[in-house]
């Protein structure tokens, strides 16, 4: 990935943060993207400049359409875009469906669907220019439903899959390629119950909840030139599950 600079959004922790830094291990400059933890991004960034890339931590709210333009802006200061991760997801509403709050339902909708939606929408120029690629965050959750847990939640990834698979056929003639990477149960403070990953593990085929570094290596085979044949692929990374 020597010469190639990625954005990263929702970089700042977890399976963001992970992705991050195999992206620079790789060769990849990166652009941390974050919404509220600065300090966990420049963190981040620093491991990212450790690995021998430039970084940059930028702030933007991915359902904003003016944050995510000025998180690009900010991206060019490293070179010419050839990469964009979107990573920034949230389950914030938990619960049975009719117990579930309108606005927490709509948070959650937002952030996982058009926060996907957005930064790729401004990419797309850039990425075109350099004939680079996407990966999505899609989950597990797109097929399993999540019921009693957040089934808006996993809509909203099924429709990022839906999106993935439409968007790689609209982008080919543009030499964009588009995937998506389909975690499973993943170790992460991403969980509003610490215990989750434990009491879930038992239902995975590996018996066991995945690491943030096993879902970064995906993502980074998806936009590197050995994938160069891929596109509109769901990879699904969840342990059998």
């Amino acid at each position: 990935m020597s010469g190639r600079v990625t954005v990263v959004t929702g970089g700042s922790r977890g399976i963001g943060a992970a992705i991050c830094r195999r992206l620079a291990a790789d060769g990849s400059d990166v652009v941390v993207g974050y919404r509220r933890d600065r300090d966990a991004a420049e963190r981040v960034a620093d491991d990212v400049r450790a690995a021998g890339r430039q970084a940059l931590a930028a702030a933007a709210d991915v359902t904003d359409e003016a944050q995510v333009a000025a998180l690009l802006e900010a991206a060019d200061g490293l070179g010419a875009l050839t990469g964009l991760v979107t990573c920034a997801g949230a389950a914030m509403a938990v619960g049975r469906l009719e117990t579930l709050p309108v606005d927490g339902i709509r948070a959650d909708l937002d952030v996982n669907l058009l926060g996907t939606l957005l930064p790729i929408r401004a990419a797309i120029p850039r990425l075109r220019a350099t004939g680079g690629a996407i990966v999505t965050i899609s989950s597990g959750a797109a097929t399993l439903g999540s019921p009693g847990e957040f089934v808006h939640y996993a809509a909203a990834k099924a429709a990022v899959d839906a999106l993935t698979v439409g968007l790689s056929k609209e982008l080919a003639a543009d030499g964009i390629r588009i995937n998506a990477v389909a975690p499973g149960l993943v170790e992460t403070d991403f969980h509003l119950d610490p215990g989750r990953p434990a009491r879930i593990a038992p239902t995975v085929p590996m018996q066991r909840a995945g690491e943030p570094e096993e879902i970064a290596a995906a993502v980074a085979w998806l936009l590197s030139s050995d994938a160069s044949y891929v596109t509109g692929a769901v990879l699904r990374v969840a342990g059998g599950r």
